[in-house]
C-alpha cells in the first residue's frame, strides 16, 4: 500500500468511497457527495492523499480550512474515508500518518476532526496517530431530523514554538 497525493483523474473512486462513509449515517453530516468542483473548492489543495495498492484506490484523506479569518490560517478540518471493503486493514493510519506530515510541510500548526462519539475506529484511529480529546460539542448538527453530538480531536505540530 502507498500514499501518494490526489488526481483530479482519482475522483471518481474517492467519491465513491466517501458515499460509502455517508451511508454509515457516522462519518459525516453531509448527506450526499458534493460535486468534485464543490469538493475542490473546499479542501486545501497541497493537502490531499489517497491510498493504493496495484492501481487501487483504498481511502483518501485531505484538509479543508476552518475559517476564512488570517489568525485561524494554519488550521485545518481532517477529512479521511476508508473504502467498506479496505477497514480495519491499517489505509487510515497510513493516510494520516501522511496528512500529518504533508500537513506540517504546508503551515499548519494544527489538524482537528470532529467525530461522531458511536464512531469508534476513528476515534481509535485518531489518538493512535498521536490526536487528542478535547471535547464534546453537544447536538451541534442533524442528520434525518435527529441531533447529534461531536467530539472534537487535535493534534498540534510538533514545531509549535520552535521558530
Amino acid at each position: 500500500m502507498q500514499v501518494r497525493e490526489m488526481k483530479v483523474s482519482d475522483w471518481e473512486k474517492v467519491s465513491q468511497i466517501y458515499a460509502e462513509g455517508i451511508a454509515t449515517g457516522f462519518a459525516t453530516f453531509e448527506q450526499t457527495v458534493p460535486s468534485f468542483e464543490s469538493w475542490n473548492e473546499a479542501h486545501v489543495e497541497q493537502c490531499r492523499l489517497v491510498a493504493e495498492k496495484d492501481g487501487e484506490i483504498h481511502g483518501w484523506a485531505a484538509l479543508s480550512p476552518v475559517s476564512s479569518r488570517c489568525v485561524y490560517g494554519g488550521v485545518g478540518e481532517v477529512s479521511v474515508y476508508i473504502g467498506e471493503a479496505s477497514r480495519g486493514m491499517g489505509v487510515g493510519k497510513l493516510l494520516l500518518e501522511q496528512l500529518i506530515s504533508e500537513s506540517e510541510k504546508a503551515g499548519f500548526w494544527t489538524i482537528q476532526s470532529g467525530i461522531f462519539p458511536e464512531n469508534e475506529a476513528s476515534i481509535y484511529l485518531h489518538k493512535k496517530v498521536g490526536f487528542r480529546f478535547i471535547g464534546r460539542r453537544e447536538q451541534v448538527g442533524k442528520i434525518h431530523g435527529n441531533w447529534k453530538d461531536n467530539l472534537l480531536f487535535e493534534k498540534r505540530s510538533k514545531t509549535i514554538g520552535t521558530e
